[in-house]
């Protein structure tokens, strides 16, 4: 469906937070949590293990307190590992120092713009039906394909050649026939895909395909030939699909507040390039990456 992906952080960043964070509170005289474990001279507390676990870290498969062992264990190996690092000072070494100052540096950009795009206006109900109405082909109309893919490379002046022979085709031996005798290389890639998880911005087109028709593309990365094999229709009504179609407007809101935030951040910013001039880079990379999830 139209699942929104979450950049989740790596356990070990999360972890070694958590760590700094439980220490620094020991040390300033607040509260310390329960210690769950001990390794050595070091407690390591429930809020560390729940930090884990709520960000997805848990064995999947398992029952909670199993999950709960696991994860345990896994902190346990890692403090030791960490412990040991100091002992050897690796935590004086300058690339383990920029890995740090790295993560550090992102996960604060990270939750700067989560705070910023939680501010983002739930979609309304007249929203939400006019979505499923403007996508017949995800909801009323949705189809489940069968599709061939095969993917050629670079062609030049040969791709008129294809192209032809693609339109007058009737199945697809007939054009990896051709392929095969003039020594072109391809690859053929099958699956099968529900209407969701195809690229949104390519959905109309899928959908104005009939079975055994063929569309060809190219790039300058190569070609790229589709054959519909067959489909059959999967419709999805409006109250099953509503809440996956308030998850994606909401996401689309929050991608759109993150990219709006950082180009004003950029606008009111002085930047300064040591040479070779601003580079062509996308202000909002940071924001989609962290908010926009596959439509798939």
């Amino acid at each position: 469906m139209l699942r929104l992906g979450r950049l989740a952080l790596p356990s070990v960043l999360l972890v070694s937070l958590t760590l700094v964070a439980c220490s620094k509170g020991e040390a300033d005289g607040r509260a310390a949590f329960d210690v769950v474990a001990k390794v050595n001279d070091r407690e390591i507390q429930a809020n560390e293990l729940k930090t884990v676990l709520e960000h997805g870290n848990a064995v999947p498969g398992l029952a909670n307190g199993r999950a709960d062992e696991k994860v345990l264990e896994r902190l346990i190996d890692q403090e030791l590992m960490v412990q040991q690092a100091r002992d050897r000072r690796l935590d004086k070494d300058p690339r383990v120092l920029y890995s740090i100052e790295a993560a550090r540096r992102e996960i604060l950009a990270r939750a700067y713009l989560e705070q910023v795009t939680n501010e983002s206006v739930p979609p309304s109900e007249a929203e939400v039906a006019a979505f499923y109405r403007d996508n017949p082909a995800l909801f009323a109309e949705r189809r489940i394909y069968s599709l061939q893919e095969l993917q050629l490379p670079p062609m030049g002046e040969r791709f008129d050649q294809l192209r032809l022979l693609v339109e007058q085709a009737t199945d697809l031996q007939q054009v990896t026939d051709w392929l095969d005798a003039e020594r072109i290389a391809y690859h053929r890639v099958s699956a099968v895909k529900p209407a969701e998880e195809l690229p949104l911005e390519n959905l109309p087109a899928f959908a104005r395909m009939k079975d055994g028709q063929m569309a060809l593309s190219q790039s300058d990365k190569g070609v790229s030939l589709i054959h519909l094999a067959a489909s059959h229709l999967k419709p999805i009504g409006e109250q099953e699909a509503r809440p996956l179609i308030e998850r994606y407007i909401s996401n689309s809101r929050k991608v759109e507040l993150a990219r709006s935030e950082l180009k004003r951040l950029r606008a009111g910013a002085e930047i300064e390039y040591a040479q070779g001039g601003e580079p062509e880079v996308d202000a909002a990379r940071l924001a989609l990456e962290h908010h926009q999830g596959a439509a798939e």
